[in-house]
This record gives structure tokens, C-alpha cells and sequence, in this order.
């Protein structure tokens, strides 16, 4: 058994534990919204659209965060005006903003040779690096996530499954689009030093899109979820503590893998009960005979 707990007993994976498993909560509450709502592409978008800002803020010495957090909201808004002011469907603006976002803050990058071990680090993210401060963090941003989603859970309900509805009772599905939009980039934003940009995504979509798999309701879909999160990282950092990997893209990536292995188990558990159906059916009708 020491191979399972003497990479524990380690100060730094023990922080990095508790910030996978805070990472995990804060998405899994915003992640259930984004797969019901269909915003996968949407959330992967900003989490690279963040990298202009942060680029911008490390070149002046400024919080990377509050880069990250005022890019994510120009990405945002600029997805909202090309969508408001043409004719093109709210997915081409996304795409359109994600292209230019992303030049950018390549461009940007690449005036300053000095951003490259931090480029590594913002695109992959270093849970091990996770400090004290971070954790508060995450503590605040999913303790905010909970509370918006205690809060609007009805009008986020009627503006996932019929937005006319929404419109008829009064729950003003735009303004319960721009919340859930907010709470995506605080997802993003908070998470992306724990396991950059570009893994961010997969603990965002991929524990909610596993437990959606299961059929449940919204409440225990989140908490499903959670605990998908919560079993990538712990057997994710100890992969990456015997197998020499990286923590964050292995703990992303047992992430995914949960969801493959869920819907390859249900696509067999349907092929097999066709067959179980008429055999119970025939029994049924003997006995009733």
C-alpha cells in the first residue's frame, strides 16, 4: 500500500489533491450547464481567448488573472456583437473570435522570448505548483458557483430545455445566458493555473458529459460529476507520480477516458438487452397462459 499513499504524504501533491478536487467541484457545477446548454465549443473558445490578456498582463508585471479574466470577457462580448449585428449564427462568431483571439496573444508571445516557460505553463498548467492562495481561490470561485446555481436554478432550467417557456414565465433566458456566461469564465479563470487553458476543458466537459450518460437528474448530475473529477485526480496524480507524467494532462486525460469507457459500457448494455426483452416478454405470456 505505499505506493498509493507516499505520494501523498508529500506537502506540494497533497495541495495539488485538494486543488484537483476543488477544480472539480467548481466544474462540475458549471460543466452540467454547459453540456445541457450545448456551450462546449463556446467554453473551449475562451479558455484560449484568455491567452492575449494574460500575455498583456505578464509583459506589465500585472495579476494574470485579472488579464486572463478581461480577456475571457472581450472574447465574450465580441462573440455577442458579431451574432447581434449579422446574419451569422453564434457559432461562427465563436469560431471567428477564437482564431483572432488566439493570433493575438501568439502574436504577443512571440515579441516577448522570455514568455515561453510561462506560455508552457499557462497552455498545460502545473497542479503541483498549487499554492495556498490558490486554493482559496478555487474555495471562493466554487462557493460563488454553488450560490448562482442554488439562485438560478429555475431560470437556468426553463432556458436549457425550452427558452420560450423561459419568455413566458418571466425568467429572462438572455440574462440567464449572460449569468451562466459569467460563471463559465470564473471556471475558466479559476482553473487555468491548476491545469492551463488547454486541459481546462476537459474537466469542464468531460466529468459533466460522462454523467449526463448516466440519465440522471441536474442536481445528481452534478454531483456524479464531482465525483468523476474527484477519482481523475486522485488517480491521476498518482499516475504522474510513478509513471513520471504530466498531473494536469493526466488528470484530464483519465477524465476523457471516464467518459469513453461510460458510453462504450452503455453502448454494450444496449445491445445486449434487445435480446433479454423478448425472452421475459415469452415467460411473461407462458405464465400468464
Amino acid at each position: 500500500m505505499d505506493w498509493l499513499l507516499d505520494p501523498f504524504a508529500v506537502s506540494f501533491v497533497q495541495r495539488a489533491l485538494w486543488a484537483g478536487m476543488l477544480v472539480s467541484i467548481l466544474c462540475a457545477l458549471v460543466g452540467t450547464w454547459v453540456v445541457l446548454r450545448g456551450m462546449a465549443f463556446l467554453s473551449d473558445a475562451v479558455s484560449h481567448g484568455m491567452l492575449p490578456g494574460v500575455a498583456i498582463a505578464y509583459l506589465l508585471s500585472a495579476n494574470l488573472l485579472i488579464g486572463a479574466a478581461v480577456s475571457a470577457v472581450v472574447m465574450i462580448g465580441g462573440v455577442a456583437w458579431v451574432s447581434r449585428n449579422s446574419r451569422l449564427s453564434e457559432d461562427t462568431g465563436i469560431g471567428l473570435l477564437f482564431v483572432g483571439m488566439l493570433a493575438l496573444g501568439v502574436v504577443i508571445v512571440s515579441r516577448a522570448r522570455s514568455f515561453a516557460v510561462d506560455l508552457t505553463s499557462f497552455l498545460f498548467g502545473d497542479v503541483l505548483s498549487a499554492t495556498y492562495a490558490d486554493l482559496v481561490f478555487l474555495v471562493v470561485a466554487a462557493a460563488v458557483a454553488l450560490v448562482v446555481s442554488v439562485v438560478a436554478y429555475r431560470p437556468f432550467v426553463a432556458m436549457v430545455f425550452d427558452e420560450r417557456k423561459a419568455h413566458t414565465f418571466g425568467f429572462r433566458p438572455r440574462l440567464a445566458h449572460v449569468v451562466l456566461l459569467a460563471l463559465v469564465v470564473l471556471a475558466v479563470v479559476a482553473s487555468f493555473r491548476i491545469v492551463g487553458t488547454l486541459l481546462v476543458f476537459g474537466l469542464l466537459v468531460a466529468p459533466s458529459a460522462t454523467a449526463y450518460l448516466f440519465g440522471r437528474s441536474i442536481v445528481q448530475s452534478m454531483i456524479i460529476a464531482t465525483l468523476l473529477g474527484w477519482s481523475a485526480t486522485i488517480t491521476g496524480l498518482l499516475v504522474s507520480w510513478h509513471a513520471n507524467t504530466a498531473a494536469g494532462a493526466t488528470i484530464a486525460g483519465l477524465a476523457v477516458l471516464q467518459f469513453f469507457l461510460v458510453a462504450m459500457g452503455k453502448s454494450v448494455l444496449s445491445r445486449t438487452r434487445p435480446s433479454e426483452v423478448p425472452n421475459v416478454s415469452a415467460g411473461a405470456l407462458s405464465r400468464t397462459e
